[in-house]
């Protein structure tokens, strides 16, 4: 069922409203090389996915989301449960050397996920978005192999968990991408899937 011209005649504009406070923000704030992280290019993806009222869009930031906002959530609430860090990643959301306002922006990854989801119920799942997330973690991870180290963009020099590097930079990049795709996509296209089966986007 192909969707109308405009499925999304309110939400487009809040999303617009979104990034005309969120976009120059984070620029300001985090730095031009900050919005190449994967959850960032899925607000901007997900942005030109609601004006375009395109399902391949929408869906492949689904399969790229979903899991990244449940990560966020549970790292978030485990340091304010016990004041520790369950494995890291948002530590920046305690750190005084950036405004409380611009760090509570990061909430959108409770938002995020919802909103996609609710998309996808008025335009349904492409089943092609897991190919076309696997090639943009695919090309982000190789850009983010180019800048600093420091900044270790998308675990592109160390993984989240050990905190280490596996060898040189193709083989690290794989060492991240392929569990990426794995046990995080895969699962998460399956889920959509399913969730969506009366409501596949016809090719």
């Amino acid at each position: 069922m192909s969707p109308g011209p405009q499925p999304f005649p309110v939400l487009r504009w809040f999303s617009l409203l979104w990034m005309a406070i969120w976009l120059p923000a984070y620029f300001r704030v985090w730095g031009s090389a900050n919005l190449l992280h994967l959850c960032d290019v899925a607000v901007i993806l997900t942005f030109a996915g609601i004006w375009l009222a395109n399902p391949l869009l929408l869906s492949s930031q689904a399969v790229g989301s979903i899991a990244a906002g449940i990560f966020w959530i549970t790292d978030v609430g485990w340091r304010l449960i016990t004041g520790r860090f369950l494995v890291g990643g948002t530590n920046y959301m305690w750190d005084a050397r950036y405004p409380l306002w611009v760090r509570l922006l990061s909430t959108f990854h409770i938002g995020l996920p919802l909103v996609l989801l609710w998309t996808l119920r008025r335009v349904g799942y492409d089943r092609r978005a897991l190919g076309l997330q696997a090639a943009i973690a695919a090309a982000l991870l190789i850009i983010s192999r180019f800048l600093s180290a420091e900044l270790n963009l998308n675990y592109a020099y160390r993984d989240p968990v050990f905190q280490r590097s596996w060898g040189p930079a193709p083989a690290h990049i794989a060492m991240i991408f392929i569990p990426l795709v794995a046990l995080v996509y895969w699962p998460t296209h399956l889920l959509l899937g399913w969730l969506f089966r009366s409501n596949i986007v016809p090719h």
